[in-house]
């Protein structure tokens, strides 16, 4: 089983950072083949916006966060982790954690990934 916490969201200014984190509960990350981050806007659908495989160091981004969000991963600490610099408030939105142990190719399959997060607000301002 996989548990996964977000935590890090947070009101800011637009062309402010935030970084969220997510805690992963499970026996070994090796169980897992790669995480992601994905978001909801109210009225919108959800958007994969970041995906890291676990086994080799390859990220993806979504063509909207790509240049401003870095998602990276702690082995040891069994976290994620995702940097958002230069937000606007178009990146307003409940962030989710999410974990698959299945191949899945693309970060639009993120959304799709068989273990989430309740979510983390982000809430940028103009």
């Amino acid at each position: 089983q996989v548990r996964l916490v977000e935590s890090g969201g947070g009101s800011v200014q637009a062309g402010g950072s935030l970084r969220l984190s997510c805690e992963v509960s499970t026996d070994t990350l090796n169980n897992l083949d790669s995480m992601g981050w994905f978001r909801q806007a109210p009225g919108k659908e959800r958007e994969g916006v970041a995906q890291i495989y676990i086994t080799f160091p390859s990220t993806y981004y979504a063509d909207s966060v790509k240049g401003r969000f870095t998602i990276s991963l702690d082995k040891a600490k069994k976290t994620l982790y995702l940097q958002m610099d230069t937000l606007k408030p178009e990146d307003t939105a409940l962030y989710y954690c999410a974990a698959d142990s299945q191949f899945r190719l693309g970060v639009n399959t993120v959304p799709l990934f068989e273990y989430r997060g309740q979510g983390t607000q982000v809430t940028v301002s103009s």
